[in-house]
């Protein structure tokens, strides 16, 4: 996906400031930060949306920006799996009716559990239930748990639903494991705990046009703002300017050459044009192969080649 004119935010999309009225009161109500939007987060959602329909009231995801490590520990906040923008749109396809985006403030943040329920949760959302994980945890130094909030709710006349932890093949589904996957290069076990495709944007930059005198031009992205996988080469996806194209994708260096920096290198397969200055996604799918050094241009030539038919085929 490459950048294009930006267009007002949508209805759904709430960013909630400190004194504005919530527009959605009364609706079932799933708090998180939602990183990636998984498989455990889409299931939690989906009871979400049901619940909601069943009882005739709207259906609300609420989450934060940014992550609140980002104001306790910022040397310790690691890199998120998806954009605010595309965490909110991942949340909207999963059926809610509205997604509010908290900002997070040290005012927020150093609500007690209970105040974080009173104030936010019940004066604010005005919540007919809550629907959260088994490691939900709320309010100042992580004092509350689903144990507590049971109890809050219980209190306060709402409905609490704590879903199973969900697992793929006995793995647990969370941000943190994805995360360790893909920064290990494991995109195909990763995608399988995400549900989709893992998306990574940048900005495309002038790179030592290497691969472009090989007869393989490659978009170089910057800017990059979440996990990039680890090194390797990937078949994946991208589109321009509406159009869809199968990629093969290098992360790393390129060891043929002598170069040690890590690049994200992105060959559009069937596109020629210019992409200079402007935002791209690309979509990985699966992993291909490990990055290597080639005895010879030649080689890597007949490598590359190799690469494109196999990113060409559906996997």
């Amino acid at each position: 996906m490459t950048e294009t004119t930006p267009s007002p935010e949508p209805d759904w999309l709430i960013r909630l400031t400190p004194a504005a009225a919530v527009p959605v009161p009364g609706g079932y109500v799933a708090i998180g930060n939602f990183d990636g939007v998984h498989r455990g987060h889409q299931a939690m959602l989906a009871r979400l949306t049901d619940r909601a329909r069943a009882a005739a009231r709207p259906s609300v995801a609420v989450t934060f920006d940014p992550h609140p490590i980002a104001l306790l520990r910022p040397e310790a906040l690691p890199p998120g799996l998806s954009s605010l923008a595309d965490r909110a749109t991942l949340l909207k396809d999963c059926g809610v009716d509205a997604v509010i985006v908290l900002p997070t403030s040290w005012e927020l943040l150093r609500l007690t559990a209970t105040e974080f329920f009173e104030r936010v949760v019940r004066d604010r959302l005005k919540a007919a239930g809550l629907v959260e994980g088994p490691n939900f945890t709320f309010g100042k130094d992580r004092g509350g748990n689903v144990t507590l909030l049971r109890q809050l709710c219980s209190h306060a006349g709402m409905t609490l639903d704590v879903i199973e932890p969900v697992t793929i093949d006995g793995q647990w589904v969370s941000s943190s494991v994805i995360r360790s996957l893909l920064m290990d290069g494991d995109v195909n076990d990763a995608v399988a705990l995400l549900g989709r495709p893992y998306r990574l944007t940048g900005r495309v930059v002038t790179g030592a046009q290497r691969g472009a005198a090989l007869g393989f031009p490659t978009a170089n992205l910057s800017d990059l703002k979440t996990v990039i996988p680890g090194p390797g080469v990937y078949a994946g996806r991208t589109e321009i300017d509406g159009q869809p194209y199968p990629a093969a994708i290098h992360i790393g260096p390129n060891p043929t050459f002598g170069e040690a920096v890590l690049k994200v290198e992105v060959h559009v397969i069937g596109f020629d044009g210019n992409l200079y200055g402007r935002v791209m996604s690309a979509d990985f799918h699966r992993r291909l192969r490990d990055v290597r050094r080639f005895d010879s241009v030649d080689e890597l030539r007949v490598q590359l080649t190799q690469d494109i038919v196999a990113a060409r085929s559906p996997g």
